[in-house]
């Protein structure tokens, strides 16, 4: 299945990407808009957001870090979401015009019910992975009858499974499957992209597949987006941010504009090389055809009536004379007049 949203239809050929600001806006809405910006110039077609409040997602007492403090120095949870749950709906309404007004769609994770409802104004609604196992949130999202976009990481196939039927069951109109890696940041040999082919062979038939992506950014090296559209990925999310050199959050492991363009300018060229559809394309190459393939000629003087034996004709490239794939049917034939040695042979040289 295709990720399909109003009039369109994105597939591994043409992706939907989602840059992800997330909270990379640090509370600042002006930095907020000069996100969107950037990825609205750099060929984003969504640019989203996490919609949440710190005492509505982790506990204050018991919610550690799961996250590389190497870069993240933060040890808790509910301490992190705190720095970054001052935006209010108003600012998020602002946000979404300021998507309107740059030509991408608006995007907000909910990471409560409250929020599910307030952003049912989205085209679609993503359902974070670590909230795949939510039954509260994931049916108060399904019964908003959007298409949901459900992140699997750290989730179990059976889980997955589970997870499809319930939302189904309670509205959602259509899923796309997201494999993730739940770690801040994902090494690249733990980025395991064999797991998109597992979720298409497990869920293809009832699901869009894509892939969401926490793998550090190199010099611009878009390995792994490259690899996860070749899988049939057709949605990639990404975080995305204005300076990959800001610490902590999820600055560390976002692409920036540039790498954004990159890939958008690396997806243009790969439609080009996949224009075509597989079939035999002989009137494009009719020319070389005609003059690359090899014919039969004489290697030597031939009388006429001989025999035709192997050791008499040779395969050379020429535009005129039989194909060297009649080989077979000339070598025991007659020859009803003579050939001589660098003459193409014909059907006139052979006794009707």
């Amino acid at each position: 299945m295709h990720l399909v949203l109003g009039e369109r239809n994105y597939t591994a050929l043409n992706p939907y990407l989602i840059a992800e600001v997330g909270v990379n806006h640090e509370g600042s809405l002006e930095l907020a808009k000069k996100q969107i910006e950037l990825a609205a110039e750099s060929g984003a077609h969504a640019v989203k957001f996490q919609t949440y409040k710190a005492d509505k997602i982790a506990s204050k007492e018991h919610s550690r870090a799961y996250w590389n403090r190497t870069y993240e120095p933060t040890s808790s949870q509910h301490e992190l979401f705190s720095k970054y749950d001052a935006f209010e709906p108003r600012d998020y309404l602002y946000l979404a015009e300021v998507c309107k007004h740059n030509g991408v769609e608006f995007l907000s994770t909910p990471f409560d019910e409250e929020a599910a409802i307030f952003l049912s104004f989205q085209a679609a609604v993503k359902i974070a992975s670590a909230d795949l196992t939510n039954i509260p949130l994931r049916r108060r999202i399904a019964a908003l009858g959007k298409p949901v976009l459900l992140s699997t990481g750290a989730s179990t196939i059976s889980e997955v499974r589970e997870a499809i039927t319930d939302l189904k069951k309670h509205g959602a109109e259509s899923l796309t499957l997201l494999h993730c890696v739940l770690r801040y940041p994902t090494e690249p040999t733990n980025a395991n992209l064999g797991r998109i082919s597992v979720l298409n062979r497990e869920f293809g038939d009832e699901a869009a597949i894509g892939y969401s992506d926490h793998v550090r950014m190199e010099d611009g090296e878009l390995a792994q987006l490259k690899v996860a559209v070749e899988l049939g990925a057709s949605v990639i999310e990404k975080h995305f941010t204005h300076d990959k050199g800001m610490g902590g959050n999820d600055h560390y492991h976002a692409m920036d504009a540039d790498d954004l363009r990159g890939f958008v300018e690396y997806l243009a060229k790969r439609r080009i090389l996949l224009t075509r559809d597989g079939s035999d394309d002989i009137e494009l190459q009719a020319e070389a055809r005609q003059h690359a393939r090899r014919r039969i000629f004489f290697a030597q003087d031939v009388p006429s009536g001989s025999t035709i034996r192997d050791d008499m004709i040779v395969a050379l490239r020429g535009d005129v004379g039989l194909e060297v794939s009649e080989w077979d049917s000339i070598v025991g034939a007659s020859l009803s007049q003579p050939g001589f040695l660098g003459e193409p042979l014909t059907h006139a040289h052979l006794e009707a």
